[in-house]
Parts: C-alpha cells; structure tokens; sequence
C-alpha cells in the first residue's frame, strides 16, 4: 500500500520528492497533474512507484466523474479536504486490492493517452495543411 499525505497546496511553496496535485475547485475537481494547479491538494509520496500509482487512480475517479458527489458550493462547486482525503484513502485501499488488474488497467489507460496525443497531433497537421492549400489557393 502507497503511502501518502495529502495537504492544501499553498501557492510559492516548492515541494521535494515526488507529488501530485488534485484540482479542488470547478467542475474539473479531481483532476491530477504533475504540476500544480493553483487551487489545489497535494499528495506527497515516499516514492516515484507509488506517485505513479496513485496518479493512475486519481485519472480513473477524475474519468470516471466520481468527485462530482462531493462538489459543494453553488457559484463555484469545490471538493472539501475532509471530504477528499476520507473519500480517496478508502478509495486507493478498494482497487489496490486487486494489484494486478490495476497494473494491466494503468498500462491500457497509458497506451490510450498516447493514442489520444498522436490523433490531436495528427489533427493539427491536417489543420496546418489545410490552411497551406487554402493560401495557395487564395493567391492565385
């Protein structure tokens, strides 16, 4: 089991080791980055294996919507520390039950995300040669 702590990020502050930060505020609470966000938690790990873990974990809850219970706040939903760290800690400890099918799931989501960056930049070389033909054209 990884072990963790999870704080409010404050802003300025610089973080040894390894960390993740978690969205707490909007309709996109929960998601993680490896870089901080301005209204956000992070999670400090002893270690690079359990970081990437439990960032796996966090993408799936954040895909799967399941903060989204939690939201509280009518102008601006946000996610309670309280409500966060008791949600999750029970959250990581249920599906690292099962470690090997978390593995084969962290390593499908990886292949999809490299799928989903090469298709964004495929579209972005068919917008560029569009807008080449279309110049060429337009100069004639």
């Amino acid at each position: 089991m990884p072990n963790f702590i999870i704080k409010t990020h404050q802003k300025n502050t610089v973080y040894k080791g390894n960390q993740i930060f978690i969205l707490n505020k909007g309709m996109n609470s929960g998601k993680p980055q490896k870089e901080p966000f301005p209204n956000s938690f992070v999670i400090l790990f002893q270690n690079e294996g359990d970081t990437e873990t439990v960032y796996w974990l966090a993408y799936s809850l954040w895909k799967a919507r399941f903060w989204h219970q939690s939201l509280v706040g009518s102008a601006i939903p946000f996610l309670r520390i309280d409500d966060f760290k008791k949600d999750f800690n029970s959250k990581v400890d249920e599906m690292l039950q099962e470690h090997d099918l978390h593995q084969k799931q962290v390593q499908a989501l990886r292949l999809l995300e490299q799928k989903e960056d090469q298709l964004h930049k495929n579209i972005n070389l068919i917008n560029e040669m569009r807008r080449a033909i279309l110049n060429r054209y337009c100069r004639k």
